[in-house]
C-alpha cells in the first residue's frame, strides 16, 4: 500500500513542474530599435525566469523543497523525501514557489525580483506623510502671517483712535493745544467733559488677577482686582491697562501709554465707576505734571499743571457750573502766585498781578467787551507797596485801539485823589492838582 501511494505522489509531483514548464512564456521585451530580443525565440517555451540572481533561485528552491516535503509527508517518509527533491528542482529552475499566486514564472510569486512588494508600499506611505507634513507647515506659516497682519492692523487702528482722542481731548481740555489752535476750535473757558475709555472688545485684552497692596493707590486695605492689559504691538509694554474690582466688576483705575514709547503717561482714577481725576505726564520723565479733577456730572472742576517740570505746580484752573472762573499762575517759578485771572460768564473780568516779584499783588486790570472783543477798561496800581491801589487809569477804544483816557493818583496815601490827568487821543490835555503841596510837578 505504501508503495502505491508513493508512486502516485511521485507521479503527481512530477506532473506539476512539467505542466508549469509548458505554459507559454511572456513575449520578450522589445529592443530600443523595435526588434525582438535576440535572446528570445518566438514560440519557444520558457523554462526559467529571466533576470534572477543565484540568491533568488536558491531562496525559491529552499522554500519549494520545504513545501514539497510537507505535501509528500502524507505518503510517508519516502513521499516526503520525493516531494522535497522534486520541489527543490522546480524552485531552482523557475525561481518561483508553487501555490503562492502571481503569474507563473514571476519570482517567488511576488512579481518583483528578490521578494514581495511591501517596500514600495512603505515608500509611498512615507512620501504621502512627508507631503502632509509640508502642507501643515505651509498652513501654519500662512496663519502666522495672517495673525501678524491683523496685529499690525489693530496697532494702526489704535494709533488712529488715539490720534482722534488726542484731538478731542485737546478740544475739550486744551492741555495739548496752543491758544491759537484752541481759539479756532472750542471755547477754552467751558469746563471740559471727562474723557471716556475707548469702546474696545474685551477679547483683545489679556486678563490676570492681582492684589494691590495697602497704600499703593492711597487705599486703606489691599484690593483684589481684575487687570485687563492691551499690548497691541506685542512689544511687552501695554498701551493700556484697566483695573476692575474683582467682586463688583466696577472700574477702579486706567493707565495709558499715549505716545507709545513703552512708558505709562496717563493715570485715571475712578470713584464708584465714575472718573474723578486724571494724572498726566506730558514731559516724558515718568512723573505726573498735570492733574485734572472731575465732578460727579462728568465735567472738569480743577486743573493743575507743572509747566516747567520742576516738580512744583505753577498753573491752576478752577471751574464752577461748567465755566472757567479763575486761573492762578506762578510765572517766575518761585513758588508764589504772581498772576490771577478772573472770569464771569466765560468773559475775562479782571486780573491781579505781582509785577515786582515781592509776593504782593500790585496791579489790577479790568476788562469789558467792546465790538465782540475783550478790551482793557481800567487799571489800578499800587506804587507804594502797601497793598492798596493808589493809581487809577481809565481807557477807551479809538479806531480799534486802546487809548488812555484819564489817570487819577493818590500821592500821599490818604485815600483821596490828589492829581487828575485828562487825555485826548492818548495825549495829555488837562491836569488837575487838588493838593497844593504837590506843586510844582
Amino acid at each position: 500500500m505504501w508503495g502505491a501511494l508513493t508512486a502516485a505522489a511521485a507521479a503527481l509531483l512530477l506532473a506539476l513542474p512539467l505542466g508549469c514548464a509548458s505554459v507559454p512564456a511572456a513575449p520578450p521585451p522589445a529592443s530600443p530599435t523595435g526588434q525582438a530580443d535576440p535572446a528570445g525565440v518566438p514560440g519557444a517555451t520558457q523554462t526559467q525566469a529571466p533576470g534572477l540572481s543565484i540568491g533568488d533561485r536558491a531562496q525559491s528552491a529552499m522554500e519549494s523543497a520545504l513545501l514539497g516535503a510537507i505535501i509528500g509527508s502524507y505518503a510517508g517518509p519516502l513521499g516526503s523525501a520525493a516531494g522535497a527533491a522534486t520541489m527543490l528542482v522546480y524552485g531552482a529552475v523557475t525561481g518561483s514557489v508553487p501555490f503562492q499566486g502571481g503569474a507563473m514564472g514571476s519570482p517567488r510569486g511576488g512579481g518583483y525580483p528578490g521578494g514581495g512588494g511591501g517596500g514600495g508600499v512603505d515608500a509611498q506611505r512615507e512620501a504621502e506623510l512627508d507631503a502632509e507634513i509640508e502642507a501643515e507647515n505651509a498652513r501654519q506659516d500662512s496663519l502666522e502671517k495672517q495673525i501678524e497682519a491683523e496685529l499690525k492692523r489693530q496697532e494702526a487702528l489704535l494709533h488712529q483712535i488715539d490720534q482722534d482722542d488726542a484731538i478731542r481731548q485737546a478740544d475739550e481740555a486744551g492741555s495739548h493745544a496752543s491758544e491759537k489752535e484752541l481759539s479756532k476750535r472750542v471755547d477754552p473757558r467751558a469746563a471740559p467733559e471727562a474723557p471716556k475709555p475707548r469702546d474696545l472688545p474685551i477679547s483683545i485684552f489679556d486678563e490676570e488677577h492681582r492684589t494691590i497692596p495697602k497704600g499703593a493707590w492711597g487705599n486703606h486695605k489691599p484690593l483684589k482686582v481684575m487687570v485687563r492689559s492691551l499690548d497691541a504691538d506685542r512689544d511687552g509694554a501695554p498701551e493700556e491697562i484697566r483695573y476692575f474690582d474683582e467682586k463688583t466688576g466696577v472700574i477702579l483705575r486706567r493707565e495709558e501709554d499715549r505716545d507709545y514709547d513703552g512708558s505709562i503717561d496717563s493715570w485715571s482714577h475712578y470713584e464708584s465707576g465714575i472718573l474723578s481725576r486724571i494724572e498726566l505726564d506730558n514731559s516724558g520723565d515718568g512723573r505726573p505734571d498735570e492733574w485734572q479733577t472731575y465732578g460727579r456730572d462728568g465735567r472738569m472742576v480743577r486743573r493743575e499743571v507743572d509747566r516747567d517740570a520742576d516738580g512744583r505746580r505753577d498753573a491752576f484752573y478752577l471751574y464752577q457750573d461748567g465755566d472757567l472762573v479763575e486761573e492762578r499762575h506762578d510765572g517766575n517759578g518761585d513758588g508764589q502766585i504772581d498772576r490771577v485771572v478772573h472770569y464771569v460768564d466765560r468773559h475775562l473780568e479782571h486780573t491781579e498781578e505781582d509785577t515786582k516779584g515781592d509776593g504782593r499783588m500790585d496791579t489790577w486790570t479790568y476788562f469789558q467787551v467792546a465790538g465782540g472783543k475783550e478790551v482793557i477798561d481800567r487799571v489800578e496800581r499800587d506804587t507804594t507797596g502797601d497793598g492798596r491801589p493808589d493809581t487809577f487809569e481809565t481807557y477807551e477804544q479809538l479806531a480799534g485801539r486802546t487809548t488812555l483816557k484819564e489817570r487819577q493818583e493818590d500821592k500821599n496815601g490818604d485815600g483821596e485823589i490828589d492829581i487828575r490827568s485828562i487825555y485826548e487821543n492818548g495825549k495829555l490835555k488837562q491836569r488837575e492838582i487838588r493838593d497844593p503841596a504837590l506843586l510844582p510837578l
